[in-house]
């Protein structure tokens, strides 16, 4: 049996003498990929011990879009792309400063069933975790720019996002 005192833990699980952490400290992952995306390695990665929750978002290919249905993907992503995802990520940790923040977006070629946006957020508490994981989904969604092209099974095709 130990005979240590156990540390005391603010609400947001953070000791007293613990560091300051900037937002983009806390932003473990923000990329674009043109490799299949794993929402446990997402969850995996963004989780500390001081989190009590871990919020995760997969947005996957689905096989039809507006009663057509759709045979695959294509996802094409502006030069900027990179850079403002990674930005995304940062405003998100900096409006929550107790999260830790994980988001990735594919490009190129997918089949239905494939991740195409993968997000997680890990916080001490689980609102904090769900506001701020909704928050970064609509964020990349809507500022960085990726372009969607689908292809359906008839052979026709449209762009999304443009």
């Amino acid at each position: 049996m130990s005979s240590e005192t156990p540390q005391e833990l603010n609400q947001a699980g953070f000791a007293a003498e613990e560091p300051f952490e900037f937002p983009q400290e806390r932003v473990i992952l923000a990329r674009l990929s043109d490799e299949p995306l794993s929402p446990a390695e997402a969850e995996a990665e963004v989780w500390a011990e001081r989190a009590g929750a871990v919020v995760g978002f997969s947005g996957i290919v689905r096989n039809h879009d507006q009663g057509q249905p759709v045979h695959r993907l294509s996802y094409t992503a502006h030069p900027s792309a990179a850079e403002a995802i990674a930005q995304v990520a940062v405003d998100v940790a900096a409006r929550f400063p107790t999260v830790r923040v994980w988001v990735a977006h594919r490009v190129g070629e997918l089949g239905i069933g494939d991740h195409a946006l993968v997000a997680a957020v890990a916080s001490a508490h689980r609102a904090e975790a769900f506001q701020a994981c909704a928050e970064l989904v609509e964020a990349t969604k809507q500022q960085v720019p990726i372009w969607k092209e689908q292809f359906f099974a008839d052979g026709s095709k449209e762009w999304v996002g443009l």
